[in-house]
């Protein structure tokens, strides 16, 4: 017998049962909702070959399993933003199938790393809903949980999302704002258990700077650009097993293109990051994080950062820095917002995260 589940995904055509899924719709979402998404995925090291052949990712914990064991983990994990898009990918038919946009992140912890063999599903809660103005779109918050194969949380964070209706007469939901933390503090996030950066080799990272050297309130230029070519951004969404139509269907915007999925874009500017910031070895924690501005095939993609906050660990060696990782398309200033406060046209990513570094 079909489950509730399966009952609330069917459509009804004349007379004929579908049995395809054509999505949720932002009527079908209710507070308090709890959505398990299906096809869990055991990871491998084939992930961190193909993360490391879409991106210039380079940062040495999770390149060696001989360095990441000399940093007291048993081998290096897998790419905290390659468990992040595993994660993420999960929940997308359930979620952002009929998104217009990925509007936000805030409360991200990475909890416990992700190993080559470990095997990953995700579970959403819905914790917020408002109708947008027009009638025709309503913006979704949900809390996404990614759980290994002992049922430990890996990951966590809430995203929110504007999603079309199904119907524009629909009744609008009770309007409920999540209170969300703007700033996780540090006592909020986990450091892995074993983790001893006393003897980190600066010069096998590929740059001396420790936690010491970064001040708060400096701005880094990570120098580098790349082009975002259309074929490695649909093999990358397609390894995520991320299905939003705007990604893959040209024929789903007005202007007939694609768009760049964006954690294709924070995976890339984190990459680009390491020229300044290569011993930022691990993410632990996400702040906030907006994609300011749409992103397609051909742009080319540079990115600066700036030292937000630093805070000392219990962990030995360990420190946490405060970052603020921004993706341009042009070279020049650090100019993130205009006088009216919205970002400027040439801005894609505004990210905000934490960071452990070898002090």
């Amino acid at each position: 017998m079909a489950n509730s589940d399966t009952l609330e995904r069917s459509t009804v055509r004349g007379d004929a049962m579908t049995k395809t899924n054509p999505g949720r719709f932002f009527e079908d979402y209710s507070v308090g909702q709890v959505i398990r998404h299906a096809v869990p995925r055991t990871v491998s090291g084939g992930e961190r070959a193909l993360y490391h052949a879409l991106y210039p990712a380079r940062h040495a914990l999770y390149s060696s399993d001989v360095f990441a064991q000399s940093c007291g983990l048993p081998s290096s994990p897998i790419d905290d933003l390659a468990a992040f898009h595993v994660v993420f990918g999960k929940s997308v038919p359930d979620v952002s199938l009929n998104a217009v946009a990925n509007l936000g992140y805030a409360e991200g912890r990475w909890l416990t790393p992700v190993y080559a063999g470990d095997t990953l599903r995700s579970e959403s809660e819905v914790i917020g809903l408002k109708q947008n103005s027009n009638g025709k779109t309503g913006v979704v918050w949900v809390r996404t949980r990614g759980l290994n194969q002992n049922d430990q949380v890996v990951m966590e964070y809430v995203r929110w999302v504007m999603v079309r209706k199904r119907d524009a007469e629909a009744a609008a939901p009770e309007t409920v704002v999540p209170d969300l933390k703007p700033v996780l503090a540090i006592e909020d996030l986990s450091i892995p258990r074993g983790l001893d950066f006393t003897d980190y080799d600066f010069e096998l990272a590929g740059e001396p700077h420790r936690w010491g050297d970064y001040e708060i309130g400096e701005t880094i230029d990570h120098v580098d650009g790349v082009t975002i070519e259309e074929a490695e951004h649909m093999m990358a969404t397609r390894l995520w097993q991320n299905t939003a139509k705007v990604h893959f269907d040209a024929t789903f915007r007005p202007d007939g293109q694609r768009l760049i999925y964006g954690g294709h874009v924070i995976s890339m500017a984190r990459a680009l990051s390491f020229n300044g910031l290569a011993n930022a070895q691990m993410i632990i924690g996400l702040n906030g994080g907006a994609h300011a501005n749409p992103c397609f095939s051909g742009t080319t993609v540079r990115a600066w950062s700036e030292v937000l906050d630093k805070a000392e660990t219990s962990a030995p060696g360990v420190g946490a820095v405060r970052l603020r990782l921004v993706a341009t398309l042009a070279d020049g200033a650090f100019e993130l917002k205009g006088e009216d406060g919205k970002y400027l046209p040439h801005v894609l990513l505004d990210l905000d995260y934490w960071a452990l570094m070898p002090v």
